[in-house]
């Protein structure tokens, strides 16, 4: 990329970067009261499988269509349609329409089969029939969300297509805020789990149920001002035969396969989840979803603002067939995501311990905080094989190769089950959720190494001697800032054994501080660029106060 590129990406990207971070953590104020509300075991994951549902069937259904296919389609259309592409979205949305509306009424009558399918057997059994009674309610309250997630995804593309890139990362607050209302709501009207493997009454299956979906509904809608101010008006259109869909389906079909595998993998952890909540001191997929949200933080923030901010210009470079382009700014991208990435996983081990105590050291869960600690700690290298993955997925897509992503996600979907099935039986209950962490970190090894490979040669290099001597570089520097915060993290430590949540906290903000700092002072002696280019983008976009 040339800097101006590169400046432009970047910039971009600190507006994604700011969404995501204010809605992550408004996302942790939510997952710090429902799970204070309903505790880490039974009792939550009949709640959490059933709200997971809809955005597990909606990326099964569309999400890879949506996410993956349309961008570069849609850049397509506005550089060579004489209309900028309007007929093209217009068809795309109202096909959205029809299908996501008709699906989601089929999904609602089939409730109580998807639960049986993503329930473990022993739910089966007749005195967990008020649990399932629950599972399967809530699975009707929260499958409408399907709709409205697809509508929002859908939406915040075309606004991402056109160059619009903040509103699809800002929207979830709106959700995030509704989800803290209706839980707060929750509290002062139940209080906190007294039984933590008991089933819930109507009024807090209706409550808890409608309120999700409430708020995955409200960040639909905050996408649409934002299509006005870019211009975008929908008109439905229904002449779909001879427009070029055909070519759109064809590479979705492909996108829907890949899908299609990365579900059923995630079905296989979710039931083999849902049989570790069971026991005593079970870690079922309450606690594996709370460490994977929290430790995806950095992907979330990073990675994906990064994909999202290159792949319109990918695609722009794979029209015209500039491949050398394209794995130059793919390079340059992937090194810039790593920058961040490495030395969170190396530190992530060493603040698990606080950083469970204060995200969920409260309520009902507070008691077993400690369960997430081996599941948090453990993420760190999946969360490193996982962001090198995602990014070469977007080069795949950028050069429309489907068909090749299919073939290297059913390896990922193969490991995972695989690797998920002999783990979690050979622990016990409690290492449930640390065995399918384990899995996933395997399958993401194996996607990263077969991904990165396939897309080198097809692209003629992705600049690897750069790339080895960049990570060498960054993990030099970030093993020394990892010392500094594990010696801090010790000596913090050694004051208070079991410190409360607030304590934690504290200690959590410095441990965290001491390893930026020196991170970021290795940087500039080892002349980092990667680093330093994201700081001063941060830099420039803080209000500093001007000299007189």
């Amino acid at each position: 990329m040339s800097e101006t590129e590169q400046q432009r990406v970047l910039a971009n990207t600190a507006v994604m970067a700011a969404g995501t971070i204010v809605s992550r953590m408004s996302g942790f104020v939510r997952s710090t009261l429902l799970m204070a509300a309903l505790g880490l075991q039974l009792h939550a994951d009949i709640f959490n499988i059933a709200n997971t549902i809809p955005n597990m069937l909606y990326i099964l259904l569309a999400g890879g269509m949506f996410n993956a296919v349309l961008v570069p389609q849609l850049v397509r259309s506005m550089r060579n349609d004489p209309d900028g592409g309007e007929a093209y979205t217009n068809r795309i949305v109202t096909l959205a329409l029809l299908f996501l509306g008709g699906v989601t009424v089929l999904l609602v009558v089939a409730a109580p089969w998807l639960m049986q399918l993503l329930l473990d057997a022993d739910f089966n059994d007749p005195e967990l029939a008020a649990q399932r009674e629950s599972a399967i309610a809530f699975a009707r309250y929260c499958l409408p969300q399907v709709f409205f997630y697809g509508m929002f995804v859908l939406l915040g593309q075309i606004l991402n297509a056109r160059g619009k890139f903040g509103p699809m990362m800002w929207a979830p607050i709106a959700n995030n805020v509704i989800s803290v209302a209706v839980l707060v709501i929750y509290l002062f009207t139940f209080g906190p789990a007294e039984d933590v493997f008991g089933a819930f009454s109507e009024g807090q299956e209706l409550l808890l149920g409608l309120g999700a979906t409430l708020g995955i509904a409200a960040q639909l809608l905050v996408l649409l001002p934002y299509l006005r101010g870019v211009g975008y008006r929908f008109h439905p259109r229904f002449d779909f035969r001879h427009t070029g869909l055909g070519h759109t389906l064809r590479l979705g079909t492909w996108t829907v396969l890949f899908v299609v595998v990365n579900q059923i993998a995630y079905i296989v952890v979710v039931k083999l989840a849902s049989s570790g909540a069971l026991g005593g001191d079970g870690t079922g997929y309450t606690v594996y979803s709370g460490a994977f949200l929290l430790a995806m933080v950095p992907h979330s923030i990073i990675t994906v603002s990064l994909a999202t901010a290159i792949l319109p210009g990918m695609s722009a470079k794979a029209a015209e067939h500039d491949l050398d382009g394209l794995a130059r700014m793919l390079a340059e991208t992937l090194r810039t995501a790593l920058a961040v990435v490495i030395p969170f996983v190396l530190l992530l081990p060493f603040i698990a311990t606080d950083l469970s105590n204060v995200v969920w050291g409260h309520g009902a869960s507070a008691p077993k905080f400690d369960l997430f600690v081996p599941s948090l700690a453990l993420f760190g290298p999946g969360l490193l094989f996982f962001t090198v993955h995602y990014l070469m997925l977007r080069g795949f897509y950028a050069i429309e190769q489907t068909r090749t992503v299919f073939w290297i996600q059913c390896a990922v979907g193969a490991t995972n089950i695989v690797a998920a099935a002999l783990l979690v039986r050979a622990t016990s209950a409690e290492q449930t959720s640390p065995a399918l962490v384990a899995s996933y970190a395997a399958a993401y090894l194996v996607g990263a190494v077969i991904s990165y490979a396939v897309l080198s040669r097809t692209l003629g290099g992705l600049r690897t001697a750069a790339l080895v001597r960049f990570v060498v570089r960054t993990l030099i520097a970030a093993l020394v800032s990892t010392a500094a915060a594990a010696g801090a993290a010790w000596l913090l430590h050694q004051l208070v054994t079991d410190p409360h949540w607030l304590v934690a906290a504290v200690w959590l903000l410095v441990v965290t501080v001491v390893d930026v700092a020196v991170f970021l002072v290795m940087a500039r002696l080892m002349r980092l660029r990667e680093v330093t280019a994201v700081v001063d983008t941060v830099t420039r976009r803080l209000p500093l106060p001007r000299r007189s």
